[in-house]
């Protein structure tokens, strides 16, 4: 019979889409007051790889990742999402308009996931092929792997998983990481 380890924590990191250059500094106050201390956070990207978001979120829209100091244990990332979730249906109940002509959209979008020695794994309402159940309707999936020195993607892993700012910046928070858990110890 096998014995029973358990994972060390791993490093929380948040996608923020939003076309509104005013919406991420609010969605990382929030992150933060959730969380804790962001110590690390990518450029902007555009987010063009699909039109996935396109009829609900507008035009221009533009994606960041960001990473936290205080670490995480995998098996909060289900809870973790579902809170996420109850953020984007408030900011976009909160930004009803009078006028009752205007349609309202969802501003922004967060995308929460970890990432650990050998791999980063985002979490999803959605199911898929590469996806595995957590609970309470979420799934997570790995979404990159690290080998041979540097994350690389599978063939499901989104295009923007696959850019290079993307890949490096996950490169430097794993470096962060191994100083982090360097000293744990799962007893």
């Amino acid at each position: 019979m096998g014995k029973i380890v358990y994972p060390k924590p791993v490093k929380l990191i948040f996608s923020i889409i939003s076309a509104k250059d005013k919406l991420f500094f609010k969605a990382k106050d929030l992150l933060m007051t959730s969380f804790g201390e962001i110590d690390m956070e990518s450029g902007f990207q555009p987010f063009d790889y699909t039109s996935y978001y396109r009829e609900e979120m507008g035009d221009g829209l533009k994606q960041k990742l960001v990473s936290f100091r205080k670490l995480i244990f995998p098996d909060q990332l289900a809870e973790i999402k579902l809170e996420s979730n109850k953020w984007e249906f408030l900011w976009f109940a909160n930004s009803v308009s009078t006028n009752i002509s205007s349609v309202r959209k969802r501003e922004v979008n967060f995308d929460p996931g970890y990432l650990t020695l050998n791999k980063f794994i985002l979490a999803s309402t959605k199911n898929g092929p590469a996806r595995i159940y957590l609970k309470d309707g979420i799934y997570a999936e790995i979404t990159l792997r690290f080998i041979k020195k540097n994350f690389c993607p599978l063939e499901w892993t989104y295009q923007n998983y696959q850019s290079e700012l993307y890949i490096v910046f996950l490169n430097k928070v794993r470096e962060e990481y191994k100083k982090q858990i360097k000293n744990y110890s799962s007893n």
